[in-house]
């Protein structure tokens, strides 16, 4: 399934921002998905992941608590509601999916960025 992601931008700390992620396909349904981020210098790193019904999340500690994710099967769409942005959430996102059966992330979107600044 191919990616599209979205809603990026630059903030400032304390800030909201939500990042969307449409697929191309009616199978999104069929897929786990997840937000990945990589700031610069780093390696890229796990956000939070969503079962394919919705019901099930899972966070990174560094933004529990601060992030919500979420997804819409009827609009092939999953979002990433970010809360009290800091400085250090400053990367570029990816939405990222795999089907329940799989054990790696086949589809990556292409990346939206995120600066936050203090």
């Amino acid at each position: 399934v191919q990616l599209q992601a979205s809603g990026g931008g630059l903030v400032q700390a304390g800030d909201s921002l939500r990042l969307s992620c449409v697929a191309s396909e009616r199978t999104f349904s069929s897929y786990i998905m997840a937000w990945f981020r990589q700031a610069p210098g780093k390696e890229r790193e796990f956000v939070a992941i969503i079962t394919t019904s919705g019901r099930g999340t899972s966070y990174a500690d560094s933004v529990k608590g601060r992030f919500t994710i979420s997804r819409d099967n009827a609009k092939n769409t999953v979002y990433l509601q970010m809360f009290s942005l800091k400085p250090e959430d400053t990367a570029v996102y990816y939405c990222a999916g795999k089907t329940a059966a799989g054990n790696v992330y086949d589809s990556w979107g292409q990346g939206t960025q995120v600066t936050v600044s203090s």
